[in-house]
């Protein structure tokens, strides 16, 4: 404990923020502290991939357009956009009052006004084979682009695609300076030039990272102040969770965010309630989250890990959906932080989402007994041992489904590995049945079901299962194309349960955004992509 009250204690933050650029011209205590246990390895934005790497990046950049709290798309530098020929083309017109963040790779000048070619040169960075950067993919349904002028822009889709704005909101598609990439080099990752409410200031690996107020932010709040309010953000890297809890009891954090099984009791009772002694000092902050938590079987029968597994028989993989209570599993094992998987993989929080339409699996031992007898194994005689591979994280749900399944006559067997090494397994088609989960990176219900399109083949895409049915890939094709959104929503819920009755998957619950801030802490909203927006964030007085 003593590290993490060194690095946030509001002292050292101060000399830090003096030593940098004079006396803070606010309140000390509008600096807002948060802790991100997983780390931090780049400040670059087409290398924004994971929640920790995008939660420091909104900070400090923009794109076209942005994501507000009820996922709407809304503008940012673009103020406005028009759709042309039949959904092909997206032509953006740009703010002319949004400027670079000051710096020395600017040569004369302290800041420099974003222009539409500036766009045009992200946009060709990003989809760089030399850069490889893990956005490419955002344009691979891109024709083209071109700068107008300085504040028109054109994008050219192959084919229609409606969620494309989604995909625009996304970190990847920030603009960034030439001038900056040219300077730094690689070094961009920790030297980040962009337009956002907060500028990078200083970076201590491992140990602090800190943005302070950019003046000349273009975002207004309705009486028409300058956002943002914060003076300045400051984040820390405690690999311990524990020990960012107890920093955040001591007021050393602003948040925190998530549900961790070191204090998840002490925090919350079983139906997810803050628990009294804790109501009088914190708020929590709950809704829907599109992430999909599940467990998936590897079905290609020519894969090598596949060969002779019970997996294949669909019969198998459907018994285990039905041989768990994930309202129990929620209660006891999530304090009642989640919503039991009862559809299919489009979670709660999206419009596809409707268990009136989508009939997904309820607890039914009896049901998963009758489903192994068909499949030739009464009360799993015979069966071979099936292998259930998770990382350290969700060994205990693991655990519970592993008992649940052993009742019936299921022999699971769980192994617990580095999440690296999952991620591997799964990426290179090597587990029979892993954990895993798919967080959305644009609210559509396509991005969850292109995990089952058989031209998604891991590695290559997403499809971890090698999930392949011909109907499936034609409505997904339809889907794809069709931009009248209610029959796009009835042709997402028709492909979801085509994947419930396959069963590649077995879903386990749909996640929800939980924070736990204090009271001092004001308008710290959130959206069902759990993205931390810091901009209209204020602290009273009692911070």
């Amino acid at each position: 404990m003593k590290r993490f009250s060194t690095l946030l204690s509001g002292s050292w933050l101060l000399v830090l923020l003096a030593a940098c650029s004079g006396p803070p011209e606010r309140d000390p205590q509008t600096i807002f502290r948060y802790n991100e246990s997983a780390g931090i390895g780049s400040l670059d934005p087409a290398f924004a991939r994971n929640q920790a790497h995008i939660w420091a990046v909104h900070q400090l950049f923009n794109g076209l357009v942005q994501m507000d709290d009820q996922l709407r798309v809304k503008p940012a530098i673009a103020q406005r956009w028009e759709v042309r020929d039949s959904g092909h083309t997206y032509r953006f017109y740009l703010r002319d009052d949004v400027y670079f963040h000051a710096d020395p790779c600017f040569d004369s000048l302290a800041q420099r006004q974003v222009t539409a070619p500036d766009f045009v040169y992200s946009f060709d960075r990003l989809t760089s084979e030399a850069l490889a950067a893990p956005g490419a993919w955002v344009f691979k349904n891109v024709a083209g682009y071109r700068a107008v002028n300085d504040t028109i822009l054109d994008i050219r889709l192959k084919q229609p695609f409606s969620p494309f704005l989604g995909l625009l909101t996304m970190k990847y598609c920030s603009v960034v300076p030439r001038e900056a990439i040219e300077k730094y080099g690689s070094d961009f990752r920790r030297h980040p030039v962009g337009t956002g409410p907060f500028r990078f200031k200083r970076w201590v690996e491992n140990e602090l990272l800190v943005f302070r107020r950019n003046e000349r932010y273009f975002e207004r709040d309705v009486k028409g102040n300058r956002l943002p309010y914060l003076e300045a953000v400051a984040i820390s890297f405690v690999p311990d969770k524990q020990s960012a809890f107890l920093g955040f009891l001591k007021g050393e954090l602003d948040l925190l965010s998530g549900l961790d099984g070191s204090y998840k009791d002490e925090l919350l009772t079983h139906d997810g309630r803050l628990r009294k002694r804790y109501q009088d000092r914190f708020l929590v902050y709950r809704q829907p989250y599109l992430n999909t938590e599940y467990l998936g079987f590897l079905v290609d029968s020519n894969a090598r890990a596949a060969e002779g597994s019970p997996v294949l028989n669909r019969k198998i993989r459907q018994a285990i959906n039905y041989c768990f209570d994930r309202e129990r599993m929620i209660r006891y094992l999530r304090n009642g932080i989640g919503t039991p998987a009862h559809g299919g993989m489009i979670p709660a929080g999206l419009p596809a989402y409707d268990t009136s339409r989508i009939q997904g699996y309820h607890y039914d031992p009896q049901k998963a007994r009758r489903l192994l007898r068909e499949a030739g194994y009464p009360g799993g005689k015979g069966l071979s041992p099936i292998k259930l591979v998770t990382n350290s994280s969700y060994r205990d749900l693991c655990e519970y489904i592993q008992a649940e399944a052993q009742k019936v006559g299921i022999p699971l067997e769980v192994e617990v590995t580095p999440p690296s090494t999952l991620r591997q397994g799964k990426a290179t088609a090597k587990l029979p049945l892993f954990r895993a989960s798919w967080i959305a990176d644009y609210p559509d219900a396509e991005n969850y079901l292109s995990l089952f399109y058989s031209q998604n083949f891991a590695p290559e895409g997403p499809n971890y299962t090698h999930f392949s049915d011909p109907t499936y890939d034609s409505l997904y094709r339809r889907a794809r194309g069709t931009l009248n959104d209610s029959l796009r929503r009835r042709l997402y819920q028709r492909m979801d349960q085509r994947v419930i009755e396959q069963a590649p998957v077995v879903p386990l619950y749909y996640d929800q955004v939980l924070r736990f801030y204090p009271k001092h802490v004001h308008d710290l909203g959130g959206n069902a992509l759990n993205l931390l927006t810091l901009k209209r964030v204020w602290k009273s007085d009692a911070g």
